[in-house]
């Protein structure tokens, strides 16, 4: 389970990266948005990944941690209103530069 959690990891994060790296303003949107997630996965991981535990302590001998869920929670719900702030940003950028490059300029061939 640890090994698939990785490599959905490593896959995600290089996979933002490479669109962060585009010049073109949507990629580099998703882009973050895949790294948050990435990031929110890793969160989520570390309040150990073990199925049918509870998150109350005192109920059984091993428990789930609830506070990496919590945080993902919240990190959720400000990366959907982030993202929906930069897509408006994206957006009006493109409305008045006629342009989707991050420089507002078209690149030189």
């Amino acid at each position: 389970m640890e090994a698939l959690f990785a490599i959905t990891l490593g896959v995600m994060t290089a996979s933002g990266v490479y669109l962060l790296l585009r010049a073109r303003v949507f990629p580099v949107v998703v882009g973050l948005t895949l790294i948050s997630y990435a990031v929110n996965l890793f969160i989520f991981s570390m309040g150990r990944l073990a199925t049918g535990v509870p998150a109350v302590i005192g109920q059984t001998a091993e428990y789930g941690d609830p506070l990496p869920q919590a945080l993902v929670l919240t990190a959720i719900v400000i990366g959907f209103a982030m993202t929906a702030f930069v897509v408006v940003l994206a957006l009006r950028g493109l409305g008045e530069l006629r342009t989707d490059h991050v420089d507002g300029q078209e690149p030189r061939e």
